[in-house]
């Protein structure tokens, strides 16, 4: 087995330094992520516009890029959930992730990474929970 990047992990990384040089410059960050959303095409595109906007709804998180993927972050910078797109890694399905700054903790075992397809309204709610729980207010 290779140790060696694939050139998707390679084009994250990279994404990742331009993404740090840009906040120090004062970049706008939520242009970033609607522009990283914008290129996505089909249903990683239609997920990442609904999580975009139930990000938005309710919570207080800044929109942002993270390893060139729609983030939002935290008051001190720091990224609570990000959406990862199907096509960028080749997989059949997109991830809405948590960071260790979301307050999901429950028990000794809880998910912090979901796989998703489709978001029907049940499952928007369920994720409007879980965005409010990751940011300390349900």
């Amino acid at each position: 087995m290779s140790t060696a990047f694939n050139k998707e992990e390679k084009a994250a990384m990279r994404a990742a330094v331009a993404e740090a040089k840009a906040a120090k410059l004062g970049a706008d960050l939520e242009a970033a992520c609607l522009a990283a959303i914008d290129e996505m095409t089909g249903t990683d595109q239609e997920l990442a516009q609904i999580l975009h906007r139930l990000v938005k709804e309710n919570t207080d998180l800044g929109a942002k890029t993270w390893y060139g993927m729609p983030a939002y972050a935290n008051a001190d910078g720091r990224v609570v959930v990000f959406f990862q797109s199907a096509a960028k890694f080749k997989v059949r399905y997109a991830t809405i992730g948590f960071q260790p700054d979301a307050d999901l903790d429950d028990g000794n075992l809880w998910p912090t990474s979901f796989a998703v397809v489709k978001l029907t309204a049940a499952d928007q709610e369920r994720l409007v929970e879980l965005l409010k729980r990751a940011v300390g207010s349900a």
